[in-house]
């Protein structure tokens, strides 16, 4: 098998584990309850696990972006740099998709809470997330 496609593969799947279970203690340090799992499924009317699966192929997909486009063409030596530029990168690209997934479902559900904490909240699990698959991919060698 391509071995991008394995890293894709073991990197999204790890960085979604490691994001999620942020996700989870969050509340516990103080921020807001986030869940997109649950999130993408109300927006499509279907059961929670559909959105589990989602949030899965979302981070699948983001780590075969960050391995076959960033990765390549983002010069920066400091992975955990470049982890954290790529978290930033998703961050924005996710909030954009979301207002168009809800544009076309008819509408976002009401947030729970304050948007600060939110923001600061999704910021920090995309980072943390972009973080890890930087940490995973590993820098092909140049001959």
């Amino acid at each position: 098998m391509n071995t991008k496609i394995t890293k894709s593969l073991v990197a999204g799947i790890a960085a979604t584990v490691v994001m999620t279970i942020v996700m989870t203690i969050a509340p516990m340090m103080g921020m807001p309850k986030m869940s997109p799992p649950a999130m993408m499924a109300g927006m499509m009317g279907m059961p929670i696990v559909v959105g589990w699966i989602m949030h899965f192929i979302i981070g699948i997909i983001f780590a075969a972006s960050y391995i076959y486009l960033f990765q390549p063409n983002v010069k920066i030596a400091s992975k955990l740099f470049k982890g954290i530029l790529f978290g930033i990168a998703i961050f924005i690209f996710a909030q954009i998709a979301m207002a168009i997934m809800g544009a076309m479902a008819g509408g976002m559900p009401e947030p729970e809470g304050s948007m600060i904490p939110m923001i600061i909240g999704g910021v920090m699990g995309h980072v943390i997330f972009g973080i890890v698959v930087a940490l995973m991919a590993k820098e092909p060698k140049i001959a």
